[in-house]
């Protein structure tokens, strides 16, 4: 999704720069003002460390059971997984067998089936998947469904905010979004006990 999204990401590895490049082929990231504008209207895919980030703003428990539903090749996951570690995805269910003898669409219907039919689920870009996800989880009365705010991430980062000043941004944005019914969101994030 990130070689796709013609973002630019600063800070990441050698390594996830070539790789993403290579996927790229002549589709040019934005640059300079451009590639700012982008990011600040939230088209730009969340890394695993932003991500990681951002649930705990949010006070998703580091210790919670998570599958990452996304393609095979998840670059810097250690971004996630060193405060998540829990954490589970299409090749650790079945046998590595059974794994190498599935293909695209069979991994992708794996990820489907276990997005629809977890307690909640997490979206870091709204893509068609996500959308389909979230329309057969409502359906079913399945509302534990958060889109994560990319667009308020990126405009607090571009302010300069950070730490704790970012953390409580973003749990106030993503809270003001449930209050205000623009989506669907994790309620039990955002209670507040009032006596």
């Amino acid at each position: 999704m990130v070689a796709y999204s013609q973002c630019e990401y600063h800070g990441l590895s050698s390594t996830s720069l070539e790789a993403i490049e290579a996927v790229r082929g002549d589709r040019k990231p934005w640059s300079g003002e451009a590639a700012r504008v982008w990011r600040n209207r939230g088209k730009c895919p969340l890394t695993p460390k932003e991500t990681a980030f951002i649930l705990q703003a949010l006070n998703i428990p580091t210790n919670t059971t998570i599958y990452l539903a996304a393609g095979d090749g998840i670059m810097e996951i250690e971004g996630f997984t060193s405060v998540y570690t829990n954490v589970y995805t299409k090749s650790s269910l079945p046998s590595s067998k059974d794994f190498v003898q599935m293909h695209g669409n069979t991994k992708a219907a794996l990820d489907y089936h276990v997005s629809i039919n977890s307690d909640a689920y997490i979206a870091t870009y709204f893509g068609n998947m996500d959308k389909m996800v979230s329309a057969m989880r409502a359906l079913k009365g399945l509302f534990k469904t958060l889109a994560l705010s990319r667009r308020d991430y990126a405009n607090y980062t571009a302010q300069g905010l950070t730490g704790e000043e970012l953390a409580k941004a973003i749990w106030k944005a993503h809270r003001e979004d449930f209050v205000m019914g623009m989506g669907t969101a994790l309620p039990d994030c955002f209670c507040e006990l009032r006596l």
